[in-house]
C-alpha cells in the first residue's frame, strides 16, 4: 500500500520535473492518475491463493465465468465495480467522475490496468511487448496516447511486484507471505506438482531475470518517474544480488517457520 501511494507521488512530481517530456499526458489527468491508484488498491480483490491456471484446472466458478481468460484479474473488477456502483458511494463516484463519459473512461483505464497484472498470459503479454517495442523502441513516432497507455500498465505492473524493488527488508517480508500461500495451496492439493520449497530459490533469480528486472528498467527508460526513475532498478538489482547469496538459507529457514506455524494450529 504505501509504496503504491509512493506511485501517486511520482507521478505527481512529473509535474515539476523539469522536462515534460516524460509525463505523457498523466500531470494533467488526475481521472488517469485515480484510475492507477484505484486499480492498485483493487487489483487482488477476493484472490484465492491460487494461481489462474489453477482455476482453470479446477473448472471453478470464476473460471468458467469468464472463459478462463484472466478470471481472478476480472473477478476482482467486477467485484470492486459492484462495491463502488452501490449506493452508499454514489457521493464518491460523482466526485472522481463528472459525467457518464468521464465514468466510462475511468471504468476502461481501470480494466486496461487490473488486466496488465496477469504476467503469466502469454498472448496478453506478447500484445504488451508489441505495444512496448512500437511506442519506445521503434525508430516511426508513436503517438502519445499509445505512449501513456504503455507506461500505465508498466506503473500497475510495478505496483503488483512492488516488493522485488523496494528494501531487502520488505522484499523479504512479503516473498515470505507469498511462499507460505503457496505452500498452503500445494498442501491443499491446490498448488504446483511438488513443494514450493524446492524450486523457490531458482524462481526468484529467474523472475528477477525474466520479469522484474526488465520491467524496472523500462520504467526507467521512459522516465515516468523522473528522478526517482532509478530507484525500482537500482533496489531490484540489489536484491537479486542478495537473493544469489542468501536465498537458500532463506527458503530453508521460511520452510522450518512454516512447518512450525502448521504444527502449533494442528
Amino acid at each position: 500500500m504505501q509504496w503504491r501511494i509512493q506511485c501517486a507521488k511520482n507521478i505527481q512530481r512529473v509535474a515539476w520535473y523539469h522536462s515534460h517530456e516524460y509525463a505523457y499526458g498523466l500531470t494533467g489527468d488526475p481521472l488517469t492518475q485515480f484510475a492507477i491508484i484505484f486499480s492498485a488498491l483493487i487489483h487482488d480483490i477476493d484472490h484465492q491463493g491460487v494461481s489462474n491456471k489453477q482455476l482453470s484446472d479446477e473448472d471453478s466458478r470464476i473460471a468458467m465465468m469468464y472463459n478462463r481468460k484472466s478470471p481472478a484479474e476480472q473477478n476482482s473488477i467486477d467485484l470492486a465495480f459492484e462495491v463502488l456502483g452501490s449506493s452508499q458511494y454514489r457521493d464518491l463516484v460523482s466526485c472522481i467522475c463528472a459525467n457518464e463519459e468521464e465514468v466510462k473512461r475511468f471504468r476502461q483505464l481501470v480494466v486496461n490496468c487490473v488486466m496488465a497484472t496477469d504476467i503469466f498470459d502469454k498472448e496478453l503479454l506478447g500484445i504488451r511487448n508489441k505495444k512496448w517495442n512500437k511506442a519506445f523502441n521503434e525508430e516511426a513516432e508513436s503517438s502519445s496516447d499509445l505512449k501513456a497507455t504503455i507506461v500505465i500498465e508498466h506503473i500497475i505492473q510495478a505496483a503488483d511486484v512492488a516488493h522485488t524493488m523496494q528494501h531487502w527488508h520488505v522484499y523479504q517480508k512479503w516473498n515470505e507471505r507469498l511462499f507460505v500461500e503457496m505452500c498452503t495451496a500445494f498442501e491443499a492439493g491446490r498448488g504446483p506438482d511438488k513443494d514450493p520449497a524446492l524450486g523457490w530459490y531458482d524462481g526468484e533469480l529467474w523472475f528477477f531475470d525474466n520479469y522484474v528486472i526488465p520491467l524496472a528498467k523500462k520504467l526507467e527508460e521512459c522516465g515516468v518517474f523522473g528522478v526517482s526513475s532509478d530507484e525500482c532498478l537500482n533496489y531490484a538489482l540489489e536484491n537479486r544480488k542478495e537473493w544469489e547469496s542468501r536465498g537458500r538459507d532463506l527458503v530453508a529457514s521460511m520452510k522450518e517457520r512454516y512447518v512450525e506455524t502448521k504444527e502449533r494450529e494442528t
